[in-house]
């Protein structure tokens, strides 16, 4: 089976350029092949082709560039026809317009991964209205929002992987040694978070915890890796207005974007992931990994991985005195906060990488199994 994905991004932006990294550096069955067209340059176009695999880019300019937009539909077609794909897979709903224009014109079969959470938007039933023998989610969230829209289409879950050897705990210094390495606090529980800087990621809120939670927790610090987003320039800037207004700032350290996420999160005492409508969250599973007590989101994604006061603990989005309570229970009782650190390691397990990457082309199988019956038959 040749796959021909089409990615929109060549750089990494977030947990769905990082799912398809994860696919791309698997071991597959040698009867799948994958083709990958990056619709932007950028560093993944390298990375996918140091993985042996076929790489092919097609700038395809602005979402509004239409005549730009067309013909890379046109090389879409032009390239799955020569390497002779049997099915068209649009990693992410950006890519799915032109897949499913590609399916049209080509006869190919199409899938697309919705990676997000479909609020309903243009795009969303854009996407929609294409062709495309299914639909992947990457939780029961996602497939609930997606199935309101229409036409519905037939849905597979696969929920993302982590690659568990770079979240082993015993592979990697003890907490004190990364601090101190890192210049982070050497004393007090250190509280973290990771992920971009966008108001749906909720850094706003965790902020808004510290007060409290520094009033049982004198000795506490919050610590934030993440970069800006593009989409969001001005963000940055009303943290840092934030944490000077509440008068935390020796009690907070942005650290921005950072590459080596293991060592930062294995220097934590307490990971807070405090998304917004998260339609997965693979930094809870990286946390978890590293034995870590987690608090996240009560709805979404966390909360189908989480099992509230067993390998987590849950708050509700926006809720910075729900998230100071659970973080405050962790900090108060290291016993409990150990008992969940351990339990999230073993469910942490049922995430892992592999598992993640057959489970994708299984149902990308299964979506498109008569279109490839039909194939096979004509072809005999």
């Amino acid at each position: 089976m040749r796959i021909v994905v089409v990615m929109p991004l060549g750089r990494q932006l977030g947990g769905g350029e990082l799912m398809l990294a994860q696919l791309l550096r698997q071991k597959h069955d040698p009867d799948v092949a994958f083709t990958v067209i990056f619709l932007r340059d950028g560093p993944m176009v390298a990375e996918a082709r140091a993985q042996g695999h076929d790489v092919r880019v097609v700038e395809a300019g602005r979402f509004r560039a239409l005549r730009r937009r067309w013909a890379a539909v046109r090389a879409i077609v032009a390239i799955a026809r020569d390497v002779h794909a049997d099915v068209l897979l649009a990693w992410m709903v950006a890519a799915q317009p032109m897949v499913g224009l590609a399916s049209m014109l080509s006869g190919i079969p199409a899938v697309w991964y919705q990676v997000g959470l479909p609020s309903g938007d243009l795009l969303d039933r854009i996407a929609t209205a294409l062709p495309a023998r299914g639909v992947l989610v990457l939780s029961q969230a996602g497939a609930a929002a997606q199935h309101a829209l229409r036409p519905r289409r037939p849905q597979r879950l696969v929920y993302p992987g982590v690659s568990l050897k770079k979240y082993d705990a015993s592979t990697l210094p003890s907490a004190g040694e990364l601090r101190a390495a890192l210049g982070l606090p050497l004393h007090g529980p250190l509280i973290g978070m990771v992920g971009r800087l966008q108001r749906w990621k909720g850094m706003h809120v965790v902020i808004d915890a510290m007060p409290s939670v520094l009033a049982a927790h004198p000795d506490a610090h919050l610590v934030i890796v993440g970069g800006a987003h593009e989409t969001e320039p001005d963000y940055p800037t009303e943290l840092a207005s934030q944490i000077e207004r509440l008068g935390v700032g020796a009690q907070v350290t942005i650290a921005g974007f950072q590459q080596d996420i293991p060592r930062w999160m294995q220097a934590m005492d307490v990971v807070v992931h405090a998304s917004d409508r998260e339609p997965f969250g693979i930094v809870v599973i990286e946390a978890m990994a590293l034995g870590k007590p987690v608090v996240a989101g009560a709805a979404g994604g966390p909360a189908e991985v989480i099992t509230d006061g067993v390998n987590g603990l849950l708050a509700p989005y926006g809720d910075s005195a729900a998230v100071a309570r659970a973080v405050s229970r962790f900090l108060d009782d290291p016993g409990f906060a150990a008992s969940c650190g351990a339990n999230a390691v073993g469910r942490a397990q049922a995430f892992e990488e592999s598992r993640y990457a057959r489970a994708v082309v299984q149902a990308v199988r299964e979506l498109i199994a008569p279109a490839l019956r039909r194939s096979q038959h004509s072809d005999s």
